[in-house]
């Protein structure tokens, strides 16, 4: 019997709806229902391709005793992480308080109100691991709620003020050494063995890759790209790497990047598509571009809707077993390949009869260290046989901020690879998202089936504007740069707060919920604070125009005040204060027709900051023909017809 979760588009939410619980959408109703029935509210945030949500889903949701306690003592809602970053990083900082710790599925009680009395995340159907059991947990709470509920509404109040509390600004905040600092702590937690920074788990962070190699470049700093490249390369030659398929796994469970939870997120991908392609700009080492191509055609392969939108995400689990799609046993390799290949493949791949994980393998090429290019073929086989053998969920949603991450991606390898592919790619992607998440200036969080969210968030708004500013990079064309200047505007209408610098993450309108986080830290993606630092930053830079400086000196201001303790956190800030400080060389490109801008485009340097000009403004074109105006490290070079004609850009 289906719940209320039948009409609606997540995939996340649609995989409950045909639980016994009866499960609410966030919304009035709900809540409504909570105060007219005087029950607490049971809050389970998680996402489509969350192991321990489908955990949690099997052992307690499609439980029937269970859900009987949930439907008798509780309103429960169900919401998607990644539809409502809102709700989540609200709850999630309710989760910490209570636990320490957060994660998902998270699990939220709270009043109608919406005011959290206990918080956790995965419970186990029975008592174990030191946990309670779900159901001893409801019956707790429903007792406690009807004999102690005093108790309870002061645990949630003093939450609720404890979150609220301004923290104090700190005293250092005219700190100047941010970077330098940011790049000591990443020398000490560095894994000079395996890559990587501390122990396990390990997740990519690729923008602190990208902060890592822009500070090299300009330093000097042969340690901090030596950090980029080993870890790039483990990386690449690790399990966290599909070898067969492309695309990187969301994080390695070990040191060594052997061992991925194999889910593979769309944002990991844009991300570490960016960071290679940057790192084969400066290298020139074809194992980097590589790289970034493998990622970027899985993606178009899997991840890619017929219209041009980028799907959310692939899961880790199939048949209820977690890697199961990914791992091969040493028969089934020699099977498909053949004797002689398959013993040759296997060689390089660590395929062993004994396996390299759990009994079977993670196809990787740590112990070989090979690039392994002549088995293109093999490869082929492996992936067309493993999609025969078994399939995987694919959460098949359209998120704008993801989306805008991939396209910038595929903005940039298009201008390391000059294969044009890239840059359609990415163009067909904005004109999804154009005409599918834009309503005028008002941007929308997700879509799906052709409806869309009612949301939109800072992130959608800051990832979107830096889209917009890779392709005008790559295209130069005005329409791109005119929309990021227009987009940015009005992100900082709907989000800045005025009084004490930053951006919220809701617009400062709403009041759904008790608080409107700034969210500041980079985590798995960088903050959407950091994302506006680096479009102000750029867009000053390419427009001149001082209401982009003015607001990027604040920005960066208050950025610099949330990242004194821990500066290592704060590496996609960190990367907008370098390009603020150090701008790259301003190369004017005038042209006699727009038309010619297509012919100029593939010889500029991949890190400039690059305006086209049409002749007759203040540019002029020199013997008729089209005109470069370089101007670096404060000084401006006389006009060239050719880049390259006087001193090459850097």
């Amino acid at each position: 019997m289906s719940n209320r979760l039948k009409n609606e588009t997540s995939p996340y939410l649609l995989q409950h709806a045909e639980n016994p619980v009866s499960w609410y959408p966030w919304g009035r109703e709900a809540f409504e229902k909570a105060k007219a029935e005087d029950k607490p509210v049971f809050l389970s945030i998680g996402y489509s391709t969350c192991h321990w949500c489908h955990v949690m889903a099997h052992e307690s949701f499609e439980d029937e005793r269970t859900a009987e306690l949930l439907n008798r003592y509780f309103i429960s809602i169900k919401v998607d992480r990644e539809e409502r970053p809102d709700i989540d990083s609200v709850y999630m900082s309710v989760c910490q308080a209570f636990t320490g710790s957060g994660g998902w599925p998270m699990s939220i009680f709270m009043t109608w109100e919406k005011k959290p009395f206990f918080a956790g995340t995965y419970f186990p159907v029975r008592s174990r691991y030191g946990m309670p059991g779900f159901s001893d947990l409801l019956t707790i709470l429903a007792a406690q709620w009807k004999e102690n509920r005093l108790e309870l509404l002061q645990s949630a109040e003093e939450v609720i003020a404890h979150l609220k509390e301004k923290e104090p600004e700190s005293e250092q905040r005219a700190e100047e050494n941010l970077a330098e600092t940011a790049v000591a702590i990443l020398k000490r937690s560095f894994d000079e063995i395996n890559g990587g920074f501390g122990q396990a788990p390990k997740f990519p962070m690729p923008h602190t890759l990208l902060f890592l190699t822009l500070y090299g470049v300009q330093n000097g700093d042969s340690a901090a790209l030596h950090m980029v490249e080993k870890t790039l390369t483990q990386m690449r030659r690790g399990g966290i790497f599909d070898q067969i398929g492309g695309g990187f796994s969301r994080y390695s469970t070990d040191a060594r990047f052997l061992v991925p939870h194999f889910e593979k997120m769309l944002y990991d991908n844009a991300l570490l598509v960016m960071a290679y392609a940057v790192a084969y700009d400066v290298t020139k080492k074809e194992v980097y571009l590589t790289a970034a191509k493998q990622t970027a055609e899985y993606v178009l392969c899997e991840m890619t809707a017929p219209e041009g939108g980028f799907y959310s995400a692939q899961d880790a689990d199939s048949e209820g077993i977690e890697g199961k799609y990914y791992t091969f046993a040493w028969e089934e390799v020699l099977r498909v390949l053949g004797e002689t290949k398959g013993k040759a493949f296997a060689e390089v791949f660590d395929i062993t009869p004994e396996g390299n994980f759990e009994g079977v393998n993670i196809p990787n090429l740590l112990k070989s260290g090979s690039e392994a290019a002549e088995f293109a073929e093999e490869k082929r086989k492996l992936y067309e046989y493993r999609k025969k053998r078994t399939r995987l969920h694919l959460d098949d949603k359209v998120l704008l901020s993801w989306n805008a991450m991939m396209a910038a991606a595929l903005s940039m390898l298009f201008r390391v690879s000059k294969e044009e592919r890239y840059l359609q790619a990415a163009e067909r992607a904005q004109a999804f998202l154009e005409k599918n998440l834009c309503q005028g200036t008002r941007l929308c969080a997700s879509w799906r089936n052709g409806k869309q969210s009612e949301h939109g968030f800072l992130c959608d708004y800051a990832f979107y504007i830096a889209a917009l500013t890779e392709l005008y990079h790559s295209t130069l064309e005005r329409r791109y740069l005119e929309q990021a200047v227009l987009f940015c505007r009005e992100a900082v209408k709907r989000f800045a707060d005025r009084e004490n610098g930053g951006y919220f993450l809701s617009e400062t309108e709403s009041g759904e919920l008790f608080l409107n986080p700034k969210e500041s830290y980079d985590g798995a993606v960088p903050s959407g604070n950091s994302m506006m630092a680096y479009n102000l930053v750029r867009l000053y830079q390419l427009t001149g125009k001082e209401e982009f400086k003015s607001l990027a000196d604040g920005q960066l201001s208050f950025l610099s005040g949330e990242a004194q303790q821990y500066p290592a956190g704060y590496t996609m800030f960190l990367l907008a204060k370098l390009l603020y400080e150090n701008p790259p060389q301003q190369i004017t490109v005038v042209v006699k027709k727009e038309e010619e801008l297509k012919k100029v485009k593939d010889r500029l340097p991949f890190l400039a900051n690059v305006r086209a000009e049409a002749e007759g403004t203040e540019y002029r074109l020199l013997n008729d023909k089209t005109t470069y105006y370089v101007c670096r490290n404060h000084a401006c070079l006389p006009p060239v017809n050719e880049i390259g004609e006087e001193e090459a850009p850097k």
